[in-house]
């Protein structure tokens, strides 16, 4: 099928266009997608005022050029696709996406993952604190999060291999070193920040959207026995920062704009610095698939806390942003059994297996186990908009 001729409710038409990168030949272009195939924004782009920063392989210095910028490319291409005219200056930068090397887009600044949903943050709590409460005192007062890796964030696609660490079970009598063995994932929502700030500056509530670029799904891949040993009083370390996958296409924030729901009650009401008119949550429905099998469809509808409450709270302190930045929700979790988004939840810490059709159990992953996340939410006029797809391979440790 012809990329201009794709149907209205295509996950991938004129109403997405994800940015990404893909090789051409020995170089890396940005691109956008349309349907399976990728428009060369290096060569299509020619011409127009953001040229010199398409023609980079990443996205960083277009998204130093702000919200104008982006919303004023993205209305040259819709522009364009809806042109006969603009339809043939563009069919020469169309390039088959079949086969062709994708990459991470943006080069990660910085990495930081919070712990934004109620239902996930509740059933961990009661999996590890059954006989007190299960949200910790300062959770309903603010975004709870922890500064990650950004060195290992890694493109959908790359091989996670099993990672090494010390780890100590509740009975053990002192600690062992050695490969993980209760691997898990995480589904999450990641958001890539545009636009940089001071240090000692901050940004409120109702000025972060205009360093919300876009999203992009992530799995935060997690050795749950390498942090449950390390991660008092510091919080997570080795058993996050090995790797964190990424999928290759950023859903730009203004193709959201369908998807947009209230958030739940906060109660209670946050500080004022949490306070503001542009809170919202987004109604995307993920599924997390194992081996090919779904195990699960969190709703992100549900989370808590608002992608600016989480921003603002981020940069409170004065912690600069740069473009580039990218934070990530926290895993995300429905009220449904069936809705929970790591394995830690849906298998209650290993006392209750999944059995997936060919008989076999799983408690935490196994090496070989392919773990692939997709998310759909509403796009305009009835449309359906599909987020690219993140996928990792666990390997053996080395």
């Amino acid at each position: 099928m012809s990329p201009f001729d794709l149907p209205p409710d295509h996950p991938f038409g004129p109403h997405h266009l994800p940015y990404g990168a893909v090789s051409v030949g020995e170089e890396v272009h940005l691109a956008v997608r349309l349907g399976e195939h990728a428009l060369d924004l290096a060569t299509a782009a020619t011409g127009t005022p953001w040229a010199p920063e398409l023609a980079r392989p990443t996205l960083n210095a277009f998204l130093d050029l702000g919200p104008s910028a982006w919303s004023g490319l993205r209305s040259w291409l819709q522009e364009e696709l809806g042109d006969p005219a603009g339809r043939e200056r563009l069919t020469p930068h169309l390039l088959p996406l079949a086969g062709r090397p994708v990459h991470l887009p943006f080069r990660v600044r910085d990495y930081v993952d919070f712990y934004a949903s109620e239902q996930h943050a509740t059933n961990v709590g009661s999996i590890f604190r059954p006989d007190g409460d299960a949200l910790t005192p300062n959770w309903k007062h603010l975004p709870i999060g922890y500064h990650g890796r950004s060195s290992t964030v890694v493109v959908s696609g790359t091989d996670v291999v099993r990672p090494c660490g010390q780890r100590k079970g509740p009975t053990d009598p002192a600690p062992v070193f050695g490969p993980s063995v209760r691997l898990d994932i995480e589904a999450e929502l990641g958001f890539v920040v545009g636009g940089a700030t001071p240090v000692g500056s901050r940004v409120a509530v109702d000025e972060a959207g205009a360093h919300l670029f876009g999203v992009a799904l992530f799995n935060d891949w997690s050795a749950r026995d390498v942090q449950a040993w390390e991660y008092v009083p510091l919080g997570p370390f080795l058993g996050k920062s090995f790797a964190s996958s990424l999928a290759a296409w950023i859903t730009p924030m203004a193709a959201l704009e369908g998807a947009r729901v209230p958030l739940p009650a906060q109660d209670p009401t946050p500080l004022p610095y949490l306070q503001g008119a542009d809170l919202f949550g987004l109604d995307l429905t993920m599924e997390v698939s194992l081996n090919g099998t779904v195990v699960s469809r969190p709703p992100y509808r549900t989370m808590y806390w608002s992608p600016t409450q989480m921003l603002a709270h981020l940069t409170v302190n004065g912690a600069s942003l740069s473009s580039g930045d990218l934070f990530a929700s926290g895993t995300t979790s429905g009220d449904a059994v069936q809705e929970r988004g790591s394995l830690l939840e849906l298998t209650w810490n290993g006392t209750r297996p999944l059995t997936l059709p060919d008989g076999s159990t799983r408690t935490f992953l196994e090496d070989g186990d392919t773990v692939t996340i997709r998310a759909t939410a509403p796009g305009p006029d009835g449309s359906v908009l599909g987020l690219a797809e993140v996928s990792g391979t666990v390997r053996p440790a080395v």
